[in-house]
């Protein structure tokens, strides 16, 4: 009963919001709607910082930007409230756009004090223009007006809100769960799994951050008609912490989240002040250090927010996307042929200061060959692999890929070439499930962006690259696996995910760091399997692994790395027998 609760409880919140007005007194009808104004500027922060993982201390300042736009429009020119909503989500768009090119590059506190200067930047901007009415503030701003109806008293507005609040949260939602939306999602945990799949990191975080100021603009615009008088304290920097708090008590990642976050932090502040004055008199000062001791604890019990403690809690299997069958793609990538050379890497050079992790590493792959690569523990394997990837830039030497010379090419860049890979550390988002990993590397595959995302134009697509997805989740047995989160997984079967989702990409060269890792001896036989199947479609595959008999019965060529340098390259009897590979690597195993 509890589980139904909490898995119905969005919609349960939802009908009781909708009768709320109706037996509220006034006052408490007009502290739920800003309680609601606040979530939806909190939605942008879970955008930005929950699925992108940016932080930012001057959120307010965009949900300023909006309310003043849209206000200035209303009380000095007398152009509708709809007209003045439009006009704040361009002008936030194009504030947020600039800012963000010059400051989404940057990474943790940095990022974090740049948007704390625009906060502070706007506060005092906003509050010394006298168009803008100084601190004294903004007066005579019209009511949103529908169809010719104003929407005056505290219910009316209540119910505009209410409306605006799911509106954005829906879109929110079929973003999230689109090609675009795992893009973003996958940002939390850094740029290097949108880039090795074909995304650019830079633009998706640049998109995240316009369309958290975007969601700012609309929360900030509904404030100023719901009010009808701005003064800046409400968007200084205090706000801006606010609202980064309610993000995080909610749960950061999370939609239901903002509200939840939004409601129990402006509840508490309303509710503990009054008590704390009732309980010491009317002169304490001590409400923000009780709150501050009440959130520590919520905190504590609750380290991801309260959203997914419930979740985790109560949480109920996680419910299959209807009409997801496995599919082929129509559009995929004709493999080489048996033979012909995918990679050519000659002389190939990286130093990381005076250490030379490669060093003069030359050797080819054919389609329709697994080459094994072997070599102690800081030979430069993983090395070797980030420089044919494009993860990293080499020091010197040359690549050549399906004939055609790389100077400078990135990950992404290979990746839309044919080129995919594993890691040597499963690299999987851990809150998403594992079909939208898999997913996440067929994102070159797909051509739809945010406004089909936004608008439901993308589903042919989306249908098309799930069920990809899940064609390659069976391949490799883990089809049953689809609807669950990736972290819930072993480790064996996360490196699983990782080998679909790196053939989700349709590579022609596959890349693959310790495949059999923590696989059971059955699971090391399937794979063995599936990548001899592989081998036989022509696709090229270059494998690193610590797994003598894994490697030696399935690898058709060997090359043996030690200290950076190639010390042998050849058939893997060849290898085998090579007196230095013995006291370089192999020792008794040989």
């Amino acid at each position: 009963m509890t589980r139904a609760l909490v898995r119905f409880a969005p919609s349960i919140a939802l009908a009781l919001a909708a009768l709320s007005p109706l037996v509220l007194p006034t006052y408490q009808v007009a502290v739920v709607t800003y309680v609601m104004i606040a979530a939806v500027a909190c939605l942008g922060l879970v955008l930005m910082t929950g699925i992108a993982g940016m932080v930012s201390f001057g959120h307010a300042a965009f949900v300023g930007l909006g309310a003043y736009v849209s206000g200035y429009l209303s009380s000095q020119l007398g152009w509708p409230a709809w007209i003045g909503l439009a006009c704040a989500v361009i002008a936030a768009a194009l504030a947020a756009g600039l800012i963000g090119a010059i400051t989404v590059r940057m990474s943790g506190h940095y990022l974090a004090l740049a948007t704390l200067c625009f906060g502070i930047s706007f506060y005092f901007l906003v509050g010394n223009s006298e168009m803008l009415g100084r601190f004294n503030g903004l007066t005579g701003i019209a009511p949103v007006s529908v169809a010719g109806f104003e929407l005056r008293s505290e219910r009316q507005t209540y119910y505009l809100v209410l409306v605006m609040l799911v509106l954005v949260i829906a879109w929110c939602r079929q973003l999230l769960s689109s090609r675009t939306g795992r893009v973003l999602r996958s940002l939390r945990s850094g740029p290097v799994i949108a880039e090795t799949f074909g995304a650019n990191a830079h633009h998706y975080r640049l998109m995240a951050f316009v369309l958290a100021a975007v969601i700012g603009a609309v929360a900030g615009w509904l404030y100023a008609h719901v009010q009808r008088f701005l003064s800046p304290t409400p968007f200084g920097l205090t706000a801006s912490i606010d609202y980064l708090f309610m993000t995080v008590i909610g749960g950061s990642g999370q939609l239901w989240g903002a509200l939840l976050g939004a409601g129990l932090v402006t509840i508490i502040k309303h509710e503990l002040q009054d008590l704390l004055k009732f309980v010491f008199g009317p002169t304490t000062r001590l409400e923000l250090l009780v709150f501050a001791a009440i959130m520590i604890v919520v905190l504590q019990k609750a380290r991801r927010g309260l959203w997914p403690f419930l979740e985790q809690r109560f949480a109920t299997a996680i419910a299959p996307v209807a009409g997801i069958e496995p599919a082929i793609m129509p559009r995929r990538r004709a493999k080489p042929e048996h033979g012909l050379t995918v990679l050519s890497a000659g002389r190939l050079r990286r130093s990381f200061g005076g250490l030379l992790a490669v060093d003069d590493i030359s050797f080819d792959v054919k389609g329709g060959e697994i080459l094994g690569i072997l070599g102690p523990n800081g030979a430069g394997k993983s090395t070797l692999f980030n420089l044919i990837s494009g993860a990293l830039s080499r020091s010197k030497g040359e690549l050549s890929f399906l004939g055609s010379p790389l100077s400078k090419a990135s990950a992404r860049d290979m990746c839309r070439r044919g080129l995919s890979r594993t890691f040597q550390h499963a690299a999987l988002v851990q809150d998403m499930t594992v079909l939208e990993n898999v997913a996440i590397g067929a994102t070159h595959l797909g051509r739809r962006g945010l406004f089909a995302s936004s608008l439901r134009l993308d589903r042919v697509e989306e249908r098309q690259l799930l069920g990809w997805s899940m064609h390659l989740l069976d391949r490799v047995g883990l089809a049953d696996k689809a609807f669950e989160l990736a972290g819930n997984l072993s480790l064996g079967h996360q490196r699983l995910v990782e080998i679909a989702r790196a053939l989700a990409a349709d590579p022609v060269l596959l890349l693959l760091d310790e495949p059999a890792a923590g696989l059971r001896t059955n699971e090391k036989a399937v794979l063995a399997d599936l990548l001899a199947e592989l081998r036989a479609e022509g696709l090229a595959i270059v494998l690193v692994e610590h797994d003598m008999d894994f490697v030696f019965s399935l690898a058709d060529r060997l090359m043996v790395m030690n200290f950076g340098r190639r010390i042998a390259v050849g058939r893997p009897e060849e290898v085998r027998a090579d007196t230095g590979v013995q006291e370089a690597y192999l020792g008794a195993a040989a």
